[in-house]
């Protein structure tokens, strides 16, 4: 039967490309926002990723260790993006998305989980949802024109170099913030959770990585500057949402600046974000601990608590086929990992490698390095037998989680590649008595 479900999964994959094809909307008959009437465009991708974990040794494994056995585990996932010009400068995007997966080890046992597509809420049996509805308002400020081209979310026609940009409905808030050209979409690039986003973002979501608000941003040439409120769940790592949104929510800034070196395009982001959210502190937790016996837990404290951080992200063309990035992230961690993974200090480099310097003109490589750490308090929290979401041994030989990865994606069609992905993490859960740990996979996405 598993076997089954993954011939399907695998056929639906390499399908979506003579459907798509079938499916492509009429192209505008304008790319001025001037036009009259509203254009419909389609896109659509389906993706395949399989994982190997070989067996690793480990003095000790707690309630939400990774598994010291090999493991496998897979994801499917299947969405279609539809966009609607509603008027010149409306648009609205809908992006209905079938998911199924099964995490490895329960998905414990990591900061960073190995594979970004898979869900909290992820099982065996296809979930059909709605991860993104949203409308998107675009008012024309003046300067040069530029050229948009048609995408996933993302209509084809023109824009104003300055301009200003309204987002409001559900979404997620990695679709606005902390963008990263390299590093952001683990359905073709990097698969580890940490390469999403910056590791300490813990942006808030529900367990399927979404969620309802709205952002305005504003253009200015080489400048950009956007800011956005984003509703959070009721609990930590929950699917049910918080639409108390004056009281409970997660604030975000960012400043971005694109620049050219030597005909070469980088740009500069610097992130702020404090998120309101019903909380437990780990001091707090501890503190209970010593008065009323046992481990602590953050279950025990949980009361309205604020969590902040910040991020500063560099990305830079070297050459018309590589492409490398730096981020570095910060958040407090005073307060419990409430929505994204279990990283309160996180460092990384990367640089993305385009096939046409081998002859491949489809191919792409990348490779990325990123070491995670934890606060003070937190990893003290560890030790004393405490556990969080995604990570707890029992005990803890603290050592920053580091992780490098790479990855090869073979085209097989147009629209078709094959990728061969490879994860070496080293003290996994930031424990040096574990690991280290090797994951293999394959990744089979197709997009049109």
């Amino acid at each position: 039967m598993m076997a089954f479900r993954h011939f399907i999964c695998l056929a639906a994959c390499l399908a979506i490309v003579p459907v798509a094809a079938v499916a492509q909307a009429s192209p505008p008959t304008n790319n001025d926002y001037t036009l009259s009437g509203a254009d419909i465009e389609a896109h659509f991708q389906s993706t395949y990723i399989w994982q190997h974990k070989a067996a690793f040794k480990a003095d000790y494994t707690g309630e939400h260790s990774l598994l010291t056995r090999a493991e496998h585990s897979y994801t499917f996932s299947a969405t279609a993006f539809f966009g609607v010009r509603l008027h010149p400068g409306t648009e609205l995007y809908i992006n209905p998305e079938v998911i199924q997966g099964v995490p490895m080890s329960s998905l414990y046992g990591l900061g960073s989980p190995t594979n970004g597509v898979i869900q909290k809420v992820a099982g065996p049996t296809p979930l059909a949802y709605l991860p993104r509805v949203f409308l998107r308002q675009t008012w024309d400020l003046g300067g040069k024109k530029e050229t948009v081209a048609s995408s996933a979310n993302q209509m084809a026609g023109a824009q104003a170099s300055e301009r200003l940009v309204l987002s409001v409905g559900k979404l997620a808030v990695t679709d606005i913030f902390d963008l990263n050209t390299y590093a952001h979409d683990p359905r073709s690039q990097f698969l580890t959770w940490a390469s999403l986003a910056s590791g300490p973002y813990d942006y808030v979501a529900d367990a399927q990585g979404y969620t309802w608000g709205g952002a305005l941003e504003y253009f200015n040439g080489d400048w950009a500057v956007r800011a956005g409120r984003f509703i959070g769940p009721k609990e930590s790592n929950g699917q049910e949402l918080n639409f108390a949104i004056g009281r409970f929510h997660g604030d975000q800034i960012e400043l971005e600046h694109r620049h050219d070196i030597a005909g070469h395009a980088g740009a500069l982001r610097l992130l702020a974000w404090r998120n309101a959210e019903d909380m437990g502190r780990y001091d707090d937790a501890m503190a209970f601990a010593a008065l009323n016996g046992g481990a602590p837990d953050v279950a025990n404290v949980r009361k309205p608590n604020v969590k902040r951080g910040w991020g500063l992200h560099v990305e830079q063309t070297l050459s018309e086929n590589v492409g490398a990035f730096a981020r570095y992230g910060w958040a407090d961690g005073h307060t419990e990992t409430y929505s994204f993974e279990e990283v309160d200090r996180s460092a990384q480099l990367g640089m993305s490698l385009k096939g046409a310097m081998w002859q491949r003109e489809a191919d792409a490589a990348g490779m990325l390095f990123i070491r995670n750490g934890l606060s003070s308090a937190h990893r003290t929290y560890l030790a004393q037998g405490g556990m969080g979401f995604f990570i707890g041994d029992g005990q803890l030989n603290y050592r920053q989680e580091q992780i490098v990865e790479t990855y090869y994606n073979l085209a097989l069609a147009k629209h078709a590649w094959l990728g061969f992905d490879f994860q070496h993490i080293s003290n996994p859960a930031y424990n040096a008595d574990r690991g280290p740990v090797k994951m293999y996979a394959l990744r089979l996405h197709a997009e049109y």
